[in-house]
């Protein structure tokens, strides 16, 4: 499978993987065949992206390093959390009345994290515009505490380290909507207005008897850099708690991988890129390190191409080589599709490296309208 920007697919295209909103309802289910209304909606929703099956990707299926069903419970649990100020009440600290519930999820996370450690972070998850604070506090979450797992955490510091991640932007719910989903630049008051939610989120999460101070301290220290460039305090270094640091580098990857209101989203290598170059200036390398090991910089369905001109699919990717994938060949240097099945793995080949990513509607794949490999069956689209 292969994902594709939603301008790019064409009806006849197979949908490979569920694309579901922030209650867990399914916008567009798994093997339905993409129709000419279903892209028009798929815009009205905001959706940026499908995961589409190809058949020169052959049978990849991407594993996520959390389930389905458990990465759909937590974004539901944290749409409910924000969900509950209503508009008139923006500005008030809620209360987490179902913090129990809260913690099962961060449990649950960090149980299918520990069951996948081998998995690289391939996926990107598919999130509708609107539903982009929720998805992005489960994400923030899961990469934290990725992070975390290679650190070397006891059980107790990653909850503690989960539960903080999860809700680092909780003080958002003191923003305005109409500053917090401006497509265009904000002025300076509006920016410090949405500057706030980090102390906002602090003084809520310290009226929780349940949430630790290292928890309440990541949603005000997340926006802090280690040269001393942030907010709001303007702290530097290790003067950051560790756990803040750690949410402030995860929080600045998946801000860039995700498509915004206001702009599209960073292909995973430049993320990958920019965060490295970040490292000691306004991150801690250290943490940096630790996060990039399990990050993907070419995700598995991404087209490249190599060195000696040849074109593939990236098929996976080993821990702690990020820059070398597994490339399933399909067209050698000359346009000539590849007749026999024939694959690289870099960190063995070395020879050959990945110079260049291929737009994804610069390859389109293989098959027409209604002839795309799998054919969709009906019955649940729900667009």
């Amino acid at each position: 499978m292969r994902k594709l920007p939603v301008d790019a697919l064409q009806p006849g295209m197979v949908v490979a993987r569920a694309i579901y909103n922030a209650d867990g309802q399914v916008l567009l289910n798994k093997d339905v065949t993409l129709k000419p209304s279903y892209l028009i909606r798929l815009r009205e929703l905001g959706i940026p992206a499908v995961y589409i099956r190809d058949e020169e990707a052959g049978d990849l299926e991407i594993e996520d390093v959390v389930n389905e069903k458990t990465r759909l419970q937590a974004v539901k649990a944290v749409r409910d959390l924000f969900g509950s100020q209503q508009e008139g009440e923006r500005g008030q600290a809620p209360l987490l009345a179902d913090y129990a519930r809260l913690e099962r999820v961060v449990n649950s996370l960090l149980e299918d994290l520990l069951d996948r450690k081998e998995l690289m972070l391939n996926l990107t998850d598919i999130r509708a515009l609107d539903d982009y604070t929720f998805a992005h506090s489960v994400n923030v979450c899961i990469l934290a505490m990725v992070t975390g797992l290679t650190l070397h955490y006891t059980r107790s510091a990653l909850l503690h380290l989960g539960v903080g991640a999860l809700l680092h932007d909780i003080g958002k719910t003191c923003i305005p909507l109409h500053i917090l989903n401006k497509p265009g630049r904000l002025t300076v008051e509006e920016y410090e207005l949405v500057c706030r939610h980090a102390q906002c989120g602090f003084d809520i999460l310290r009226l929780q008897k349940e949430v630790s101070l290292v928890s309440a301290r990541v949603a005000l220290e997340h926006h802090e850099r280690f040269n001393g460039s942030g907010y709001p305090r303007g702290l530097k270094g290790e003067e950051i708690h560790e756990f803040a640091r750690i949410t402030g580098v995860v929080d600045v990857y998946d801000a860039l991988t995700a498509d915004r209101v206001y702009r599209r989203a960073y292909p995973p290598y430049e993320a990958y890129e920019m965060l490295a170059g970040a490292g000691n200036f306004t991150h801690d390398y250290r943490i940096i390190k630790a996060f990039l090991l399990n990050v993907a910089a070419y995700p598995a369905g991404t087209m490249v191409e190599l060195n000696n001109g040849e074109v593939g699919v990236v098929t996976g990717t080993s821990r702690g080589h990020s820059h070398q994938p597994r490339v399933r060949l399909l067209y050698h240097a000359d346009g000539k599709p590849y007749t026999v099945p024939s694959s690289l793995d870099l960190t063995v080949d070395l020879d050959h490296f990945v110079c260049r990513v291929l737009p994804p509607e610069a390859v389109p794949p293989a098959g027409g309208e209604g002839s795309v490999a799998g054919v969709g069956r009906e019955g649940r689209e729900v667009l």
